[in-house]
């Protein structure tokens, strides 16, 4: 991330590779496809495809510790060895295609399709060199099969649900996609967009970290139009059949430890085609009884999957920790758009690694600057060096002449207890204060949006009621910042004539050029 690349979104707290790999490797679809991987051998069959022959699934569900008489094992079977298979953990010599009728009695009954595997031709299987990075390659490695397991279930999940399948299939045995109305990639595009928005939520601040998410609440923000006030029944209609395809699709990403799902209701899907279910689950229900609609969250390594996706896709989506190797004003730079919590984490990881001293100077240094962002820089530099002790004192002790940072300087020794701090003049006095409150507006995303709500009059009416005549002063102050800090005053100052005295003062800063 370079100093000039300003993240769009709130960075993310992930775990590191050795935890994430741990829960990877623990996620029951992957283990089920390791395990699979690892019976593969010279009397494992398979279709054109690599699908596991029909003759072999009761082994495969039983080597699983499924229940040979749940009908959904075989299912399950199928679908770990089809992720096996896709990331490598499996390598299959397909048969000629003259066994592709092979295939296709795969997919009728059971009977018929264990007859037709008697005389057919198949391809074989073994253990695919993947396999060993399992147990023998890095967190790294791991977690790269899991990204590729993950691509596979959200590939089935974008797959409409077996019962729409058939019924679509036409006279002849066809698909009739047009009945269906099933786009792949408009599929695979609204899970995207409702893995983006679960992701949103976490990572944003006072997000759902640690919380779940309604399934209702997730599907409107993928239906209900931002500008639109109360929905209207054909929208909430919407939102309802929105809910129940998350509910299926939330079923099978839970397996593969991308999420934490509890599903719909099995009550309230006995209702899911009764018109006032349809209005009522989109209108997102009651606190007491939303866990009732589906919870949805995103895991740790949900976390982490998904952000992946995002910066293979080009969406620069950071993570606290990735600015630790850079220098000081690639670091202020870009925390300066972060959130006060999100910037001290991202600085704590940043100071982890460097002596005291030499990371203080750094930061400093960095500090400086007559242009727009430096307020801000300047205010996270303080709160950079908060938590330093007394190796930091020689290197803030160096710059109490500097005219940028001699304010910021002396604030440092004397929250830390230092009894010679020289007192500062006057002119330092009101730049401090004019660039102190041109940090505070810039927190609130490079303007004053939102401030009248926030604590920053009370701070303006403190800075100022120190000194008599302030604002008759205050416009001659050579900061970038000082027409536009006056201007913010006379909007937020508590006091009507001290902000009267705020935009007299901006119009001669303007007016000089200030």
């Amino acid at each position: 991330m370079s100093a000039d690349s300003h993240p769009t979104l709130p960075p993310v707290r992930l775990l590191s590779d050795a935890e994430l790999a741990r829960d990877a490797l623990a996620a029951p679809l992957f283990a089920r496809a390791v395990r699979l991987a690892r019976w593969a051998g010279p009397d494992t069959r398979v279709h054109i495809g690599g699908e596991l022959v029909a003759g072999q699934l009761p082994e495969a569900v039983a080597l699983l510790g499924l229940d040979p008489a749940d009908e959904d094992s075989s299912a399950y079977a199928s679908q770990a060895w089809r992720v096996a298979v896709d990331t490598g953990l499996v390598e299959v010599t397909e048969p000629e295609e003259d066994g592709a009728s092979a295939f296709a009695a795969d997919s009728a009954d059971s009977d018929s399709a264990e007859a037709a595997d008697a005389g057919a031709e198949f391809g074989t299987a073994e253990p695919g060199e993947d396999l060993a990075l399992v147990t023998g390659g890095t967190p790294g490695d791991v977690l790269d099969l899991w990204l590729a397991a993950l691509d596979t279930v959200l590939a089935d999940a974008a797959v409409p649900a077996l019962d729409d399948l058939v019924d679509a299939l036409d006279a002849g045995g066809e698909i009739d996609f047009d009945q269906l109305d099933w786009n792949p990639r408009r599929e695979a595009d609204f899970l995207d967009g409702v893995l983006a928005n679960l992701y949103l939520l976490a990572v944003a601040e006072g997000g759902t970290a640690d919380g779940p998410v309604p399934l209702p609440v997730l599907a409107a923000s993928m239906v209900v139009p931002d500008d639109m006030g109360d929905p209207t029944d054909a929208v909430l209609e919407q939102v309802s059949d929105a809910m129940m395809r998350l509910d299926d699709q939330f079923r099978q990403l839970e397996p593969i430890g991308l999420v934490e799902f509890r599903p719909v209701d099995e009550e309230l899907m006995a209702e899911a085609d009764d018109e006032e279910f349809l209005t009522s689950a989109g209108a997102l229900p009651d606190e007491e009884d939303v866990s009732r609609y589906g919870l949805v969250r995103l895991t740790p390594l949900g976390l982490y999957g998904i952000r992946a996706r995002m910066l293979e896709a080009g969406v620069e989506a950071p993570a606290v920790g990735e600015l630790a190797d850079k220098g000081a004003d690639v670091l202020l730079d870009v925390v300066s758009h972060y959130s006060e919590a999100a910037a001290q984490a991202e600085i704590e990881q940043w100071l982890a690694g460097r002596p005291v001293p030499e990371a203080a100077q750094e930061l400093l240094a960095a500090a400086r600057g007559a242009d727009a962002g430096a307020p801000l820089r300047r205010l996270r530099c303080q709160q950079a060096l908060a938590p330093a002790g007394a190796e930091a004192e020689p290197a803030v002790r160096a710059v109490l002449d500097d005219a940028e940072l001699g304010g910021l300087a002396r604030v440092w020794l004397a929250e830390h207890g230092v009894s010679d701090v020289p007192a500062p003049d006057e002119e330092m006095v009101f730049w401090l204060t004019v660039d102190t409150i041109a940090a505070q507006l810039a927190t609130g995303g490079g303007g004053d949006e939102g401030a009248e709500t926030s604590e920053l009059p009370l701070l303006i009416e403190s800075l100022t009621a120190h000194h008599t005549g302030f604002f008759e002063q205050v416009w001659r102050v050579e900061h970038p910042a000082t027409a536009h800090v006056l201007e913010a005053m006379g909007r937020l100052h508590p006091d009507k004539k001290a902000a009267k005295q705020a935009r007299k003062a901006a119009f001669k800063a303007r007016s000089r050029g200030v």
